[in-house]
């Protein structure tokens, strides 16, 4: 059903940001630590019986110098660097097989797939453990409220370090072209997109599909399915803490991260989505600062427009980079 404000009034939607004047200090602070460790992107071959794609299993360091897992898959054909397309995951899945992510190899592009911190225990498995909490193992969700009480502590501080460093991994391969990577992602993947384009300048293009960790606020105020829920049942025990977690949420919200990036953006929504409010969405959009575009899915809840998305987003890459098909 359609809940959320009419269409008319979201192509409008532009509510006022809420920031910390000390932002831009934060994540800079942030990003200078990480790059005090070495990258130390390591590509091993793996066997996967896929005859067309060459795989590679990945670890680099993301946030504190800590190892991250990733995939990253080439064809084998090829002649030249190519442009290649960073990818996050929906909350609670980890990087499972290469089987699983062929799409954009299989359309010539270059593509890692970053395993999720932390998760993998959800849809599907993991490999990379949130090292800065117990260093264990993936667990189930949720990771909503962990470290809230502070930005430096918050579970995502972490999470888009890593992902920011998973683009410099990319590009730290031979085969990649470093000027032409593009960042995308599913829900929690569509807000990491929307970091990465907000913290590195030099991302190219970011597809944000159905993204979630957008204008938390107003999305625990508007839906109480996870995992937003999991910030509202917080907020419903510690009701002295609201204030404080809603500013720390500030520093890792889309809407904020967004109004910074300049990459060349195709978004996505469903009108019918209620695990990431289309008003949530349409206020990241709204205030994205470079040039953007979105496919509206009138019928569509979070799966969106699932493969006709998948669609529109060979379509723009393959309109900004044309040689990768002469």
């Amino acid at each position: 059903m359609l809940f959320d404000l009419p269409l008319e009034q979201l192509l409008t939607y532009r509510p006022p940001r809420t920031e910390a004047d000390d932002f831009d200090a934060f994540w800079q602070e942030t990003l200078r630590e990480a790059a005090g460790y070495p990258l130390d992107a390591t590509f091993e071959p793996v066997d996967f019986g896929l005859r067309t794609i060459e795989t590679y299993d990945v670890t680099y360091r993301g946030y504190g110098g800590q190892p991250i897992r990733a995939w990253f898959m080439l064809p084998r054909q090829r002649s030249r660097p190519l442009p290649c397309v960073v990818e996050f995951i929906g909350y609670g899945g980890g990087r499972s097989f290469p089987m699983t992510w062929l799409l954009w190899s299989a359309a010539g592009y270059a593509h890692l797939v970053m395993d999720t911190r932390g998760q993998g225990s959800m849809w599907c498995p993991g490999d990379t453990p949130d090292i800065e909490v117990d260093g264990s193992n993936p667990q189930l969700p949720g990771f909503m409220t962990r470290g809230i009480l502070h930005p430096r502590t918050y579970f995502y501080r972490r999470v888009f370090t890593d992902a920011v460093r998973a683009v410099q991994a990319a590009r730290s391969h031979s085969a990649v072209d470093p000027d032409r990577v593009a960042v995308t992602g599913g829900s929690q993947g569509g807000g990491i997109t929307l970091a990465v384009s907000g913290l590195d300048p030099k991302v190219a293009v970011a597809m944000p599909d159905l993204p979630y960790l957008c204008h938390y606020r107003r999305a625990t105020e508007i839906t109480d399915t996870v995992p937003y829920n999991e910030i509202a049942g917080y907020c419903q025990i510690h009701r002295d803490k609201v204030d404080v977690v809603f500013n720390t949420l500030s520093y890792f919200d889309g809407v904020n991260l967004g109004a910074r990036a300049k990459a060349r953006a195709l978004f996505s929504v469903g009108l019918m989505d209620m695990t990431c409010p289309p008003s949530t969405i349409f206020a990241a959009y709204n205030h994205y600062a470079g040039p953007k575009e979105i496919k509206v899915w009138p019928y569509n809840g979070h799966e969106g427009g699932d493969v006709y998305q998948k669609r529109e987003q060979i379509q723009l890459l393959r309109s900004l980079w044309p040689d990768l098909y002469a």
